[in-house]
């Protein structure tokens, strides 16, 4: 088992670049499931969250050649050799469930696949999943096989095009949408449906392939059936996430970075609320350069929100960032219900939080009256100091970092796999930008080695 071990302290500046984005690129890998043509990608990270998305598509069929330090990645899926996931996937990730939408059209065999996995940030429930499926058409059960819980689908009869009304627009329930209605007869209208950036570029993508396919401006996605597949080179967009997260650490430390790949507007909602605390950035050809430019302020009030938003991605580092900002601010969570579940380890650091049941802000929020922590208001600035700290999940990880960074002293964190997830080289690319920071093995683990090889 890795480590980091980080000491901060210390202005971070130079030039880095945001890698593909995760949210992207593992749900183009799956869509090109639903045709035998090759698709060739670039801007591919190199990313656990990645690799697991390929061993599954490997599973069904595909053929992959990736080369990982130039960031392509070429597939094919020539016919489907299996329409069964492993149950040893259940719980890596939240993609086997988006192998319902592209396999029913594609296949007449059952489809199984395991229950979904991902970080521990509250319920996502795959209702909205299995309810647009069923609308097109599809038959889908939940089994226990072997003491594993599994989804069974299959479309005896075939999709039929439909209109489908998302209760919520959950990202990858519009995704699984879409996919299944490429291949459905007719037209199907998907209302309510997700806009996120990266649901834009799965359906360019979906477009290159061969899909009829366009959005409203009500949040409707309109699908063709589709017959004729073409080959696709496609670019992955970069990482929103992973460019706001450097920007905020650069801003933070009281230093200046920049963030090549970062797109203006893809970040609008974050950009603004940077320049309502006084943080620092200008948009150049390429990227964003974030900067200090002197006393950060609180006083700020932010709701996260689907997009376009405040991302919720977003929310955990820039709490962080809050902590460096003169007064108080108030933080009210409407995605995830346990989102706040790093704030107790930052408070261990040093940070002034409170957290609070009720919804402190003005939108609409499910978790109204539900009693869960999803509100909070954080003071500062803070003096961070250094501990021992075990990751939760993907962006409270990045948050550690970045108090570790912002404290004089020596902090050890474990939990890696969950950064491995979505931050490509991470130590590699902020020690580039003047962090102190080392990915090492504990000597404790060592030493438990060589005594089982004596």
């Amino acid at each position: 088992m890795e480590v980091l071990k980080v000491k901060g302290g210390r202005p971070l500046n130079g030039h880095v670049r945001a890698t593909g984005a995760k949210n992207a690129i593992s749900k183009m890998l799956v869509a090109s499931l639903l045709s035998d043509k090759r698709c060739i990608f670039s801007n591919v990270p190199n990313i656990s969250e990645v690799e697991t998305t390929v061993n599954l598509c490997q599973e069904i069929g595909m053929e992959v050649v990736w080369d990982r330090e130039g960031g392509t990645m070429e597939v094919i899926t020539r016919e489907i050799k299996s329409s069964y996931i492993p149950l040893n996937f259940s719980g890596a990730n939240r993609i086997p469930i988006l192998m319902m939408g592209a396999l029913l059209g594609r296949t007449k065999e059952n489809i199984v696949v395991p229950t979904v996995g991902g970080c521990n940030i509250g319920k996502r429930p795959v209702d909205f999943h299995i309810m647009a499926l069923e609308k097109l058409g599809a038959i889908v059960e939940f089994r226990t096989i072997k003491q594993e819980n599994a989804y069974f689908a299959h479309a005896p009869e075939g999709l039929k095009g439909t209109i489908i009304d998302l209760p919520y627009p959950s990202v990858m329930a519009t995704e699984n949408a879409m996919l299944a209605a490429c291949r459905a007869k007719g037209r199907t209208s998907i209302r309510g449906a997700a806009i996120e950036p990266e649901v834009i570029d799965l359906i360019l993508f979906l477009q290159k392939l061969g899909v009829v396919i366009n959005v409203d401006v009500d949040r409707t996605i309109y699908v063709e059936e589709t017959e004729t597949f073409y080959e696709v080179e496609h670019t992955v967009i970069s990482d929103r996430i992973e460019a706001a997260c450097l920007g905020m650490l650069a801003i933070a430390t009281k230093g200046r970075v920049f963030v090549e790949g970062a797109e203006q507007h893809h970040m609008i909602t974050f950009l603004n609320k940077l320049r309502q605390i006084n943080g620092g950035f200008s948009v150049k050809e390429g990227g964003i350069e974030f900067f200090y430019q002197g006393a950060l302020k609180g006083g700020l009030h932010l709701e996260t929100d689907v997009h376009p938003g405040f991302l919720t991605d977003w929310q955990q580092p820039f709490v962080v960032l809050l902590t460096q900002a003169e007064g108080s601010s108030v933080v009210h969570e409407t995605v995830y219900e346990n989102r706040f579940g790093y704030a107790k380890t930052l408070k261990d650091m040093g940070a002034d939080l409170e957290l609070f049941t009720q919804c402190l802000g003005d939108r609409p929020c499910r978790f109204a009256s539900q009693n869960y922590q999803h509100s909070l208001i954080v003071k500062g600035p803070t003096t961070f100091v250094g501990r021992e700290i075990e990751i939760p999940d993907l962006r409270a990880g990045f948050a550690y970092v970045m108090a570790a960074l912002l404290s004089d002293e020596e902090s050890i964190i474990s939990g890696l796999p969950y950064i491995d997830r979505g931050y490509e080289n991470l130590e590699k690319k902020l020690q580039s930008i003047g962090a102190e920071i080392q990915r090492v093995r504990p000597p404790q683990l060592d030493e438990v080695e060589s005594y089982t090889k004596r």
